[in-house]
């Protein structure tokens, strides 16, 4: 046998023998955006059940900064061996688009593991906000244009999108406040400081349920199981509008794909089943759970359609 059929040999055994003996030791589960957060809860749903399944810890480790650009580029920077991989959402392939130098594509310079679920927004609002629908809303805005605030957890995050698209749909100028997470954006609506969010259902279903936010809709396209009497954005009086986010496991691009494959497995082992998946959707959830490959094609479609969303609505990072 030739030395390159024997190279090759010694690939495919080696294959099998990572996927077995990985992990070894604590997988670190990079979130970067702060506790509270939709990512954030996610993560640590998934974590929880995710260690349990492979027999080593899942530390969530939250990395905040620069609209989710800072706990991005360190996992893009760690060893590609499985020990250090990203949970992460439209900012993703967004902030290529709005920032003027970001260090990394998400299609370039990270493998896909798994698309694990989507998840749409509430429209909230302080309690003391005098509006309790869709409607109310606009005919307020209307009414004092450039005066009411809305919170995002960052330039390009999911609640800035989500709220530019409302002001475009809906003919109002409400304004972003830029917080740092969905966590803190949450904060400052339940404290008074702005008027609205638009957070995402898996973190605000509790202040809702609680009486701290008011929910005026939920902003995908049918209404959830969650909370079905809530109506859609839509419904509630603007027409076309939908938004609903995603979240995606990745690692770093050389990662092997016995790995890879190893942590899909598992993945969808602990999300798929039943009760898993009325445990998600409680909280606005729906599990989703792909293989890699639907997972990378899935981030290419977004990457091309926000891409184009953004320079076309003048989305910018101010």
């Amino acid at each position: 046998m030739n030395r390159f059929w024997i190279v090759i040999a010694a690939a495919l055994l080696a294959l099998p023998a990572a996927a077995q003996t990985y992990p070894s030791k604590a997988i670190r589960l990079v979130a970067p955006f702060p506790p509270g957060g939709s990512i954030d809860v996610v993560g640590r749903l998934l974590a929880t059940k995710l260690s349990e399944s492979l027999g080593q810890q899942i530390v969530v480790d939250n990395r905040s900064g620069a609209s989710g650009i800072l706990g991005t580029e360190v996992v893009m920077n760690s060893p590609p061996d499985g020990y250090t991989i990203l949970i992460n959402t439209i900012p993703f392939v967004t902030n290529q688009f709005l920032m003027p130098r970001v260090p990394y594509d998400a299609l370039r310079d990270f493998v896909q593991i798994s698309l694990v679920a989507s998840a749409p927004s509430f429209v909230t609002v302080h309690p003391s906000v005098p509006v309790r629908s869709i409607q109310e809303l606009i005919a307020l805005a209307k009414s004092k244009p450039g005066q009411l605030n809305y919170s995002s957890a960052g330039v390009g995050t999911n609640p800035h999108i989500a709220g530019e698209l409302f002001n475009l749909l809906a003919g109002v100028d409400i304004v972003a406040v830029q917080y740092k997470g969905g966590g803190p954006a949450d904060t400052a609506v339940i404290a008074g400081e702005v008027a609205l969010t638009f957070g995402n259902v898996s973190q605000q279903t509790a202040y809702v349920k609680g009486g701290r936010l008011r929910a005026l809709a939920v902003t995908s396209a049918k209404r959830i199981a969650a909370m079905p009497e809530l109506p859609t954005v839509a419904e509630a009086g603007v027409p076309g509008y939908e938004f609903e986010t995603w979240f995606v496991v990745s690692a770093p691009k050389a990662t092997p794909r016995a790995i890879v494959d190893t942590l899909n497995s598992h993945i969808r082992k602990v999300m798929t089943p039943p009760d898993q998946v009325k445990l998600y959707e409680e909280r606005g959830v729906t599990v989703i759970a792909s293989p890699p490959e639907e997972a990378a094609a899935h981030l290419e479609r977004e990457q091309k359609k926000w891409g184009r969303v953004i320079k076309e609505r003048g989305i910018k990072a101010e």
